[in-house]
């Protein structure tokens, strides 16, 4: 069973060259319980639905384990949020799981993973440095994405609550099955 090490929404908007001029990605850490609704965190923004949100991409997750491989790789501390998450795991690998997986967390919130994030542009300009170039494809080579998620039934949640993982049916396809990257 895996645990939440932190819940994120947005610090603030930051000015971006996309196509929106701003980007949600600067998350942090919330504190206490919040409450988690059809589009995701409570205070939380995303500025762009069409790729980085709406019902079925509500909650991104990322792994603890994860970041503290992207640490060692880029030489610094990836705070909870960094990577646009809403949710900071540990003890789940959440690269195995599969389409339609349930998760349980607290007391009542239930999320079902629907895909894989496909990292962007944003994303890179948003690693900055020397890193920004190549970025999305580095990281994509990695195959450590995180899942999109979406609501099956809102709650609160907090940092500390276990998570328990409720398969989902036989022959589903795991995360990283659906995931297509042009070589």
């Amino acid at each position: 069973m895996g645990r939440l090490i932190a819940v994120c929404a947005v610090r603030g908007l930051r000015p971006d060259a996309g196509s929106e001029g701003v980007t949600g990605i600067d998350k942090a850490a919330l504190q206490g319980p919040v409450r988690v609704g059809p589009y995701g965190v409570r205070g939380d923004v995303q500025v762009s639905r069409k790729h980085h949100g709406g019902l079925l991409k509500a909650v991104y997750a990322y792994a603890h384990e994860d970041a503290s491989f992207w640490e060692e790789q880029l030489g610094r501390e990836l705070a909870p949020g960094w990577f646009g998450e809403n949710l900071r795991t540990e003890g789940i690998d959440v690269n195995a799981s599969r389409i339609g997986d349930i998760w349980q967390i607290g007391e009542r919130l239930r999320l079902e993973v629907t895909m894989p994030r496909t990292p962007c542009a944003t994303f890179a300009r948003w690693v900055g440095g020397s890193e920004q170039r190549g970025w999305v494809k580095r990281f994509a080579g990695e195959r450590r994405l995180g899942p999109y998620l979406r609501v099956v039934r809102a709650g609160e949640v907090q940092a500390g609550d276990e998570i328990e993982i409720v398969p989902a049916p036989a022959g589903a396809p795991g995360l990283l099955d659906t995931f297509s990257w042009p070589a």
